[in-house]
């Protein structure tokens, strides 16, 4: 079998097709994508209840990547995600959300994700950041697993996505809070087949081969 790193609940697949239609293909200014430090840290900590993000380690958002900003001791890791977090192996109306610098998607990965997904998402922003296409972005990160360089996974993991200050995309906006889980050899039909928009729904996070 081949081993997929799925999300349970995956981020932006209840996106309708076309959502995205009609955005760039450029980068916007970086300045577009920013945030100021208190705002950021508020909404990457209302990812989560507040037992959880109140002890969680926060990062934000800088020119070269994803930087602490707040030590926590629960071993979470709060953020808020842009566009780079969408799958850059889809078709192009989620692919092209990359260029959508209004995103944000705040979330809170537990201490297992925290090691093998947050990795994942801090070197797609830093791609991004670079200014890759979604095609270099997908290139990149097949070459990170193949080298060894990003943690495969270790067992299950999730993550908090219950802000409702999220705004997901065009045609999804705050979207419904939800919990992220992160678990491989999981395929859709085995929770039923469900079609994007309804709950619960398997959607890879990578290509089958990265894995």
């Amino acid at each position: 079998m081949k081993k997929i790193m799925a999300e349970l609940m995956l981020l932006f697949v209840s996106m309708q097709a076309g959502s995205a239609h009609g955005q760039s293909s450029k980068y916007p200014p970086l300045n577009e994508y920013m945030m100021t430090p208190e705002a950021e840290a508020a909404l990457a900590r209302s990812a989560a209840p507040e037992a959880i993000s109140g002890h969680a380690t926060v990062k934000l958002l800088t020119a070269s990547g994803y930087k602490v900003a707040a030590e926590g001791d629960n071993g979470f890791v709060c953020l808020v995600m842009r566009g780079w977090a969408a799958p850059t192996f889809t078709p192009a109306q989620l692919r092209d959300l990359v260029y959508y610098a209004k995103l944000r998607a705040p979330i809170c990965f537990n201490p297992v994700a925290s090691r093998t997904v947050l990795p994942l998402q801090e070197l797609r922003a830093r791609l991004g950041l670079e200014g890759k296409t979604p095609d270099q972005i997908s290139e990149a990160v097949q070459a990170a697993y193949a080298k060894g360089e990003l943690p495969k996974m270790e067992m299950v993991a999730f993550a908090y996505m219950f802000s409702a200050d999220q705004d997901l995309g065009p045609g999804v906006g705050h979207w419904h809070p939800h919990m992220m889980v992160y678990t491989p050899y999981y395929e859709n039909s085995m929770l039923g087949g469900n079609q994007p928009g309804a709950l619960p729904i398997v959607g890879t996070m990578l290509e089958p081969r990265s894995l």
